[in-house]
């Protein structure tokens, strides 16, 4: 069996002769198959050594991650042995690939006087600039291979590879300037600051440092659309990143290194609609919360609001929100609140079930206990709160985005889709948390609640 690049940007990566070479800005590129293939060349050489690293040890061994992917083309070596102590790592004969994490820059202390051949990098924007550049102090080698350095990356805005690579990329659109994929360029770094050209002696001479402090870089980009094999295999990757958000459909189908989440990306008015009346039937329901208890007072006269959105599941698959509240109110006053709210769902959409978030630590634990002792009868459900807004907004986002999110017309709606589009720069994002939760609760339902369940026959 021959194992090879596949044609394109793969095969350029793997003849590349830079000291440092980035791969992808996309998804689906086969960037791990790329970076796992590198070192191969050199297992026959005595005393070579290959590390590739993970930001932690559970992206290693995840389903379909890097150990899965190295079973899948070591596996299949002859002479090739895997183990997974101390560390997972392949041995071939006298050299070795291993894989390891490095979490952030209290680890490197632990990589004091360590020799790695090969640095290998997997999503080099998931590490601090100070890590790799102190890693590639620990980037040298005695068995007679140049030590050089792989790595791998999809597009982020507000980390240092994008600056770092900013020649290969539009500064206008964002997107990878295809004549420049490849091409070499040098830089040294003096008292922390990067210095970029063309070759190394003109880096000499305009800093009067010597040539050999010059490090040879390119970038090489990807996308899915230069994996035949994966488009081939699964094709329903390409519809799945066609129905991300904006801003990830940007990042990871397209390659754009300059879009960031802003107003209006995620949630545009005209991309929903306000009907008068529910269009099918509800399968499954639920009201979820965002909690503040704060009042409007005259030192803090915009506070945080507490927000209760009900969302409903229809049965032609799509969402519907038909109701929100939205106050500032003191903790009793929100307590009583939620559970008169309660009581009129139960009422008028048989609704029972409901999601609480859960603030970390015992306090937020006991808090949340105590709304579901409060709110006997009901399906409360408590969730600790964690993770970047955005991240968890995004689902919602996809569904609104394509039109599958409806309003029931009411006097909510207003302010409601303002707090949406304005979404993530305006000053309150509540009404977005809540109904994030409430889709999350929806989307992922094992089972959804028959119309029997609900008491809607």
């Amino acid at each position: 069996m021959i194992i090879k690049p596949q044609q394109g940007p793969q095969e350029l990566f793997l003849r590349s002769s830079a000291d440092i070479a980035i791969y992808g800005g996309a998804a689906g590129g086969g960037k791990t198959f790329a970076l796992l293939l590198e070192p191969l060349r050199y297992v026959n050489i005595k005393g070579f050594n290959a590390t590739i690293f993970r930001r932690n040890a559970t992206q290693i061994s995840i389903d379909g991650g890097l150990l899965d992917e190295s079973m899948s083309i070591y596996g299949l070596l002859k002479g090739a042995n895997y183990k997974a102590s101390p560390r997972p790592h392949w041995t071939f004969g006298d050299s070795k690939i291993s894989f390891m994490h490095i979490d952030g820059d209290r680890d490197l202390h632990k990589w004091q006087g360590s020799q790695i051949c090969f640095l290998g990098f997997d999503e080099l924007t998931h590490f601090s600039a100070n890590t790799f550049f102190y890693m590639l102090s620990r980037n040298r080698s005695t068995c007679g291979v140049k030590p050089y350095v792989r790595a791998t990356c999809n597009p982020d805005a507000d980390s240092w590879v994008a600056e770092f690579i900013d020649f290969w990329i539009d500064q206008e659109s964002g997107y990878p300037l295809k004549e420049r994929s490849g091409l070499i360029r040098y830089f040294v770094r003096i008292d922390g600051e990067i210095k970029w050209a063309d070759s190394p002696i003109e880096l000499a001479n305009r800093y009067n440092v010597n040539q050999s402090m010059a490090k040879s870089v390119t970038f090489i980009a990807s996308s899915i659309f230069d994996n035949k094999v994966l488009l081939e295999k699964d094709q329903g990757y390409l519809a799945n990143l066609n129905g991300l958000p904006i801003v990830e459909r940007e990042r990871l189908l397209k390659g754009n290194w300059k879009i960031k989440p802003s107003a209006g990306l995620y949630f545009k008015r005209s991309q929903t609609k306000i009907v008068n009346e529910l269009p099918a039937e509800i399968v499954n329901i639920v009201r979820a919360w965002d909690l503040a208890a704060t009042e409007i007072t005259t030192s803090n006269k915009n506070p945080d609001r507490t927000v209760g959105v009900l969302m409903a599941r229809l049965s032609d698959n799509s969402f519907i929100i038909l109701d929100v509240k939205r106050v500032a109110f003191s903790a009793s006053n929100v307590r009583s609140l939620i559970k008169q709210v309660s009581q009129n769902d139960r009422d008028e959409y048989n609704c029972r079930q409901i999601r609480i978030p859960q603030d970390p630590g015992q306090a937020g634990k006991e808090q949340a206990q105590s709304y579901v002792r409060e709110l006997a009868g009901f399906n409360v459900k408590t969730k600790v709160i964690t993770g970047d807004k955005v991240i968890r907004a995004e689902p919602l986002a996809a569904q609104w985005q394509i039109g599958n999110i409806l309003l029931l017309k009411g006097s909510w709606n207003e302010t409601f889709i303002t707090e949406m589009e304005g979404f993530p720069e305006l000053l309150h994002d509540d009404q977005v948390d809540a109904a994030a939760d409430a889709f999350s609760v929806l989307a992922t339902a094992k089972k959804s609640v028959s119309k029997f369940d609900l008491g809607l026959r």
